[in-house]
């Protein structure tokens, strides 16, 4: 007979290996669509005389919002349309192909893109001037959102380093509860001040304008993270390299006979 202690120890050992999961998975693809709200921007921000955080603020969705308008097979201009917020990419601006990802920063499969995915595509097609590749921000959970916006002001230049630290360093700083001290661990290594991440977390014209570009992202039917659209079609699931290289080279053959056409 295996010893009671042993046997609870084997029980508790998938329990908590399921939860660690659920809170590694929060955010990502498969929500719900009444889950993605714009309410998940909204930061942790401390208040006054106190350490960050207070209460729990566990990465729940508002399921609350109600379902809202999307467009259905959206036009190229409807997809490109920019808000407040100036777009942050990869590649030349005239590139042929443009290929935009909605992410979240605490979406373990957009780590998984942007570690394994990310590099082939960017030095066969993004580094050689026949891609262009735009993020979008798609925070889901008050986690995401508070390290969303210091990714949002981080001075521009920096935006994209900050962005791959944020998802090679997931372990360091998403939790079920909000910790911004560990986020500005992440931020400072990109020259962030204590003072300016702060300010930034209470910056209300930053939040107004990310909550637009989900807004915008869930009316051209995002429903999770990573989403694309590559060049112009969206695809709502994680995509390979092999599967998103065929994506860009017909796209690339379409284009190239629509041009021999004109002449």
């Amino acid at each position: 007979m295996m010893p009671v202690g042993k046997s609870r120890s084997m029980r508790a050992a998938p329990l908590a290996a399921a939860l660690l999961s659920a809170v590694a998975l929060g955010g990502c693809s498969g929500e719900p669509l009444t889950s993605l709200t714009s309410a998940s921007i909204e930061p942790v921000v401390p208040a006054a005389g106190s350490a960050y955080g207070g209460a729990s603020q566990a990465e729940t969705n508002d399921a609350t919002a109600g379902p809202r308008e999307v467009i259905a097979n959206p036009s190229v201009a409807e997809v490109m349309q920019t808000g407040p917020l100036p777009e942050m990419a990869w590649g030349k601006a005239e590139a042929p192909v443009v290929i935009i990802k909605y992410m979240s920063l605490t979406c373990p499969y957009c780590r998984k893109f942007h570690q394994e995915v990310f590099p082939e595509i960017k030095k066969r097609y993004v580094d050689t001037g026949k891609v262009r590749f735009i993020l979008r921000e798609f925070p889901i959970g008050r986690t995401s959102g508070t390290a969303t916006i210091a990714l949002r002001c981080a001075p521009p230049a920096k935006y994209l380093d900050l962005y791959g630290k944020f998802l090679d360093q997931q372990a360091t700083w998403v939790s079920q509860e909000v910790r911004p001290d560990a986020i500005f661990k992440v931020a400072q290594q990109v020259g962030m001040k204590r003072e300016e991440f702060d300010l930034c977390l209470k910056n209300q014209g930053m939040i107004d304008g990310l909550k637009w570009v989900k807004d915008r992202g869930r009316t051209l039917g995002i429903i999770g993270t990573p989403n694309f659209f590559v060049d112009g079609k969206l695809v709502k699931r994680v995509l390979t390299a092999p599967e998103l290289s065929t994506m860009i080279e017909t796209a690339l053959a379409a284009k190239g006979a629509t041009a021999s056409a004109a002449r």
